[in-house]
């Protein structure tokens, strides 16, 4: 299908969302309703504001200090890394976003298309509504257009509390073919979301079972609101094998549930939290320096090369981009190959600036520096 026709069923799809998910919640059929939701996700987070407010991702208090005199060649520099002993063209990440409704499928398909040309990483929604309804598997089975590089499934880890075990986790890693897993810790979204589920005691327990009894690699991501160094040691304990820190200073879920809410209580006090979560660039830094050896992951309002370059030099493995990547994904194929061809360009020329050759170097620099 062409860039263009695909770009219009996108906007068809979510301009018709509204009637459609209104039809769904009067049925009360949970297929219509799961896939409702993840299509609605997609309009607000393309239609409405939803940024957090009042906090930033921190990147903005960092520079590089300029090299004059880098002693490289620009067409030389290497940007290849290795996560989780996959070796990868780039140390970037196309987050975990979206799945379980056609249009959620086709934005999938378009985004896995791109990764696996320019070589990112690829994250997925969360699997969870194609374990419970095998119709919407193939939302998330991206395999066939992303042949080599790595795939991260996602649930959410609370469902470890609500009856999903190594089983129900084994079948979505199935489905997505993926490589690794990661759990997603969303508290607060949960409370904010009509249908959340808030029982989040004795968690911890849950997944180092998980993660002692599965036979990929099991991470933990948040989702915009950031991870601690004391969570992360904990986890880390617990046999985590890697920590998507996902900050705060890009999309707030609380602003997201806001506007699905029909609870007027939940509809104002969203905005009591708009501010709320840990800046990105204080979590890498604080977890890098507790797991001077973990593998980690630095998301949470990416939006540019230079922003990537800053947090690996603070200490991430990789620079996950989530919403930046949305609406490029929905407009066209060409749009989304621009923006990731421009955030690798403005990585490369970041190195350029401070002398560092390849990802190693600067992961090592001493040219960043607080402003």
């Amino acid at each position: 299908m062409a860039s263009n026709e695909l770009g219009r069923e996108f906007g068809d799809s979510i301009q018709t969302l509204q009637s459609a998910s209104n039809e769904n919640n009067s049925t009360g059929a949970a297929l219509s309703l799961t896939s409702g939701r993840k299509t609605e996700h997609i309009r607000i987070c393309l239609d409405e504001e939803v940024n957090t407010v009042g906090v930033t991702s921190g990147f903005n208090q960092y520079a590089f200090r300029h090299n004059a005199l880098p002693e490289i060649d620009f067409e030389q520099i290497n940007l290849s890394a290795f996560f989780m002993e996959r070796k990868l063209r780039t140390p970037l990440l196309i987050s975990s976003m979206t799945g379980g409704s056609e249009t959620a499928g086709r934005i999938n398909e378009r985004l896995a298309e791109a990764a696996e040309r320019r070589g990112w990483a690829m994250g997925v929604g969360s699997v969870r509504a194609a374990v419970e309804h095998a119709e919407l598997s193939a939302t998330f089975a991206l395999r066939h257009k992303a042949p080599t590089i790595p795939i991260i499934a996602n649930l959410g880890a609370v469902q470890l509390n609500y009856g999903f075990g190594t089983d129900d986790c084994r079948r979505a890693v199935e489905i997505a073919e993926a490589d690794m897993l990661v759990l997603h810790l969303n508290g607060l979204q949960e409370v904010f979301q009509p249908e959340g589920n808030t029982a989040f005691g004795g968690l911890l327990q849950r997944i180092e079972h998980l993660c002692s009894n599965l036979s990929i690699p099991v991470g933990i991501k948040e989702v915009g609101w950031g991870i601690d160094a004391d969570t992360a040691v904990r986890l880390h304990n617990a046999g985590v094998a890697f920590i998507d820190v996902a900050g705060a200073g890009g999309t707030s879920w609380s602003q997201v549930e806001k506007f699905r809410s029909s609870d007027p209580v939940r509809r104002l006090a969203a905005e009591a939290f708009a501010d709320w979560g840990i800046p990105t660039t204080e979590c890498i830094r604080a977890v890098r320096a507790a797991l001077p050896g973990g593998a980690l992951i630095g998301s949470g309002g990416l939006h540019t090369g230079v922003d990537a370059a800053k947090a690996l030099a603070l200490g991430a493995d990789l620079a996950g981009f989530g919403r930046a990547l949305l609406s490029p994904a929905v407009q066209s194929e060409q749009l989304l190959d621009e923006v990731l061809s421009r955030v690798e360009f403005e990585l490369r020329t970041a190195m350029f600036g401070i002398g560092a050759a390849d990802i190693a170097a600067l992961k090592t620099t001493d040219r960043l520096i607080r402003k």
